[in-house]
């Protein structure tokens, strides 16, 4: 794709009476029409640790060392489906002190799809012209989305629908975007699954209990399978492995024959029941249930196989939340770097990646359609048999 030049040039006159931040200020000073390239970010999807990082460092980028105006795009997509666009321009002072802050700056949204997007009555509706029209009118020459598989997809088709020059950055807790080894956010969640484990094994061994850690995961095991060996678990379980409870009951009766009074038992939130099917919270809102409660169906499972005494934790949003790890920060930072750099250099369509511990870039059809589970005959699911954990098989 390549971008359309009078974009680029918009008369700021105009671009500065459509383009207004939360605080209702034009956007940039009275700029003049010149060969600077303006260009757009957003966050889409699931917030997660190292988004603001990622947004610094695409500022930084723009504007040290190419001298280009950077737009941010509030609340995703949802930000360009109003008049005038939820926008605010974005410079060195509005990036400062960031690089540590969770969350996103520029707000973020996970739910409904801009082909079918759902009205108040209870209709959908295609607002994709609506969001074509408003990227069009802020006048930019390139856009850089930062989402998971989901966003990314999303966010492809409309750089492809409206000729929009694209280029994504990778980011989600549960690392299974393909075609990459890190995501933003993914460190971040480990060390807080593992620091929750790491505090529950005091508990655990006081009271002689079973306690399960519910820790995120849609679809892929990577939370689970990373922090349980890192916080020395007892039994993981993961969507990739079908489990058996009596596996799970022989392990816990084990380690009481060893003398050890109690189990931790790590469990990806997308493992299903014993009829196969997933545990969905109902109650999630967006008139959808999300996956949630499976900790819950196994203890009570676990306790009457066992005659255990069993406790829950659901980590959650914790898990999103909070100070980036370093290595999120310094992944989201080279991210942010590398996807300017493609779009000086017109290269569009394209997801920046971390592979052989430098940052390259792949087409994004490519990666959005390569999901990247836990891989059964990899190095963890291998660490963790070595090291005697049951993964429930």
């Amino acid at each position: 794709m390549q971008a359309n030049p009078g974009n680029a040039r918009m008369n700021p006159r105009v671009f500065r009476s459509i383009a207004r931040s939360l605080d209702g200020q034009p956007l940039g000073p009275d700029a003049t029409p010149s060969a600077t390239r303006r260009i757009g970010v957003l966050t889409s999807g699931g917030d997660c640790a190292g988004l603001n990082a990622a947004i610094r460092a695409i500022v930084h980028r723009a504007i040290v060392t190419y001298q280009w105006e950077v737009v941010g795009i509030e609340q995703s997509t949802h930000g360009l489906m109003t008049h005038p666009p939820k926008v605010r321009q974005l410079r060195l002072e509005d990036v400062d002190g960031i690089l540590t802050a969770g969350g996103t700056i520029l707000g973020t949204a996970n739910y409904g799809t801009p082909f079918a997007y759902p009205q108040p009555d209870g209709t959908v509706k295609d607002v994709t012209e609506t969001i074509l029209e408003s990227y069009q009118k802020l006048g930019l020459s390139a856009l850089i989305g930062i989402g998971g598989d989901g966003s990314l997809s999303i966010l492809r088709k409309l750089a492809l629908q409206g000729n929009i020059p694209f280029v994504g950055i990778p980011k989600t807790i549960d690392n299974d975007v393909g075609i990459t080894e890190r995501s933003i956010g993914f460190s971040t969640a480990v060390n807080i699954a593992t620091e929750a484990i790491d505090r529950l094994h005091f508990t655990a061994a006081s009271h002689s209990r079973v306690i399960l850690v519910e820790v995120m995961g849609r679809d892929a095991g990577h939370i689970a399978i990373s922090a349980g060996i890192a916080g020395g678990a007892d039994v993981i379980l993961i969507p990739e492995i079908p489990y058996q409870l009596d596996k799970i009951a022989e392990k816990i009766n084990h380690n009481q024959a060893l003398g050890k009074n109690y189990s931790l038992v790590v469990v990806a939130e997308a493992v299903r029941n014993e009829d196969k099917e997933a545990v969905v919270n109902s109650s999630a809102g967006q008139g959808q249930g999300r996956l949630g409660g499976i900790g819950q169906v196994l203890a009570e499972r676990i306790s009457e196989v066992t005659g255990a005494d069993t406790r829950v934790i659901v980590l959650g949003h914790l898990q999103r939340g909070g100070t980036p790890s370093p290595f999120d920060r310094l992944t989201a930072s080279a991210f942010g770097v590398a996807a300017v750099d493609l779009v000086a250099q017109e290269c569009y369509d394209r997801m920046v990646t971390w592979q052989d511990r430098q940052v390259k870039d792949v087409p994004l059809a490519i990666a959005i359609q390569d999901y990247a589970a836990v891989d059964l005959d990899g190095t963890l699911v291998k660490t963790a048999r070595g090291l005697g954990i049951c993964l429930g098989d």
